[in-house]
């Protein structure tokens, strides 16, 4: 889910070597020494008790940072780099990448024997284009649509003792469809995101200041082939239409009314189990802009899962739309991450070559790698 890093590394062992190395650097600027790794045999449990629901549950060591923490390990990167000579030139665009040269927005043109194009997620647009005008090519990837859910901590609380962040895949009975969960936030609150033409929502954990709700996202894995490849665009229509219908903000939903077919009100929702974290939404009927096949088999995914955490199907759940994970489209590289147009590299989530934090910055270490080869060869 979060990108092939093999594909990138030549064999599983030196993936893993990477993923430390980029993980001690996130530690020595600030990251929580601790890891949540699970217990072996309540790992068995779960695995046996998602199998039993048709469902495949995906164990893993994790490191949480923190949205508290974030903004000072960024800062701590950003001190690092400069330590080392590098220099920022901010709310500055990159107008043309050319061979050998960018044009920036300035109107300054910056020369270059190497360059790492690594836009990330807001960037994807944009670099796809610059990809196109190089003749290097690009190809779509899946795109993730579905929502975000909000339960009472305690109903995550065995689940989450286990696993702080726990991944379940499903396949979904009517479609056969592809459904994860995401990004869970233990004691968590739900956010809202603004992009350009639409809105969006998110969860994020604050270690110091634990919400009574946890929330994770459900997602419906979407791949199209013609006429319509696009899942960017497919996607972003989706997010436009639920935005007009809930006035510019997200919609949240009971999952009991969603079942009844009949938009959520506020005085509905206060009478609910669940009191929501995110309050700059608007109470209305998800079902008027997910497409049928997406809502049916994120209900079907949430009522599997419901043999596995119990009480998550309740009446009262929570439902926020839309959450929605893009992906680049997909730059073609060689195994450093170097384009076709010698000496450009390209790395993180905008090139389509990872999803992720960890996975965005395993490939600049690898571009980067990449180009010290090269050097090596002059």
């Amino acid at each position: 889910i979060g990108g092939d890093l093999i594909e990138f590394a030549s064999h599983e062992e030196y993936a893993w070597k990477l993923i430390e190395h980029v993980d001690r650097i996130f530690v020595d600027c600030g990251a929580p020494e601790k890891v949540f790794k699970p217990d072996e045999k309540k790992v068995e449990e779960l695995e046996r008790k998602a199998a039993s629901a048709g469902i495949t549950f995906i164990p893993i060591t994790q490191r949480l940072i923190g949205t508290e923490n974030a903004k000072n390990v960024i800062a701590c990167l950003e001190r690092k780099l400069k330590e080392k000579g590098v220099k920022f030139i901010l709310r500055t665009r990159v107008i043309n990448v050319e061979r050998g040269s960018l044009l920036l927005s300035s109107g300054e043109t910056l020369n270059y024997d190497y360059c790492i194009l690594a836009p990330g997620r807001s960037g994807m647009r944009w670099l796809a284009e610059q990809m196109s005008k190089l003749d290097v090519e690009t190809r779509y990837m899946p795109v993730d649509i579905g929502v975000r859910v909000e339960v009472p901590a305690t109903i995550m609380e065995p689940i989450c003792n286990v696993q702080r962040d726990p991944k379940f895949h499903i396949y979904t009975h009517t479609f056969d469809d592809f459904v994860r969960t995401f990004c869970v936030n233990h004691h968590g609150y739900v956010v809202m995101e603004v992009y350009d033409d639409h809105i969006g929502v998110n969860g994020h954990s604050i270690l110091t200041k634990p919400s009574p709700n946890t929330n994770f996202a459900i997602l419906d894995r979407i791949e199209l082939t013609e006429p319509l490849e696009d899942t960017t665009a497919y996607g972003n229509s989706i997010a436009r239409q639920i935005t007009i219908l809930g006035g510019g903000k997200p919609i949240v939903q009971k999952l009991g009314d969603l079942r009844k077919g009949r938009r959520s009100t506020w005085s509905r929702i206060k009478r609910g189990a669940v009191t929501p974290t995110l309050n700059n939404v608007t109470p209305g009927d998800i079902s008027m802009g997910l497409p049928h096949r997406i809502l049916t088999s994120i209900i079907e995914g949430i009522e599997m899962l419901d043999k596995v955490i119990p009480g998550i199907a309740s009446d009262s759940t929570l439902i926020y739309a839309p959450e929605i994970k893009y992906s680049a489209k997909r730059v073609t590289t060689n195994e450093k991450l170097e384009t076709k147009v010698e000496g450009l590299f390209v790395a993180g989530d905008g090139a389509g070559v990872s999803r992720g934090i960890v996975g965005a910055a395993v490939t600049g270490v690898v571009a980067a790698r990449g180009i010290l080869e090269k050097e090596g060869e002059r």
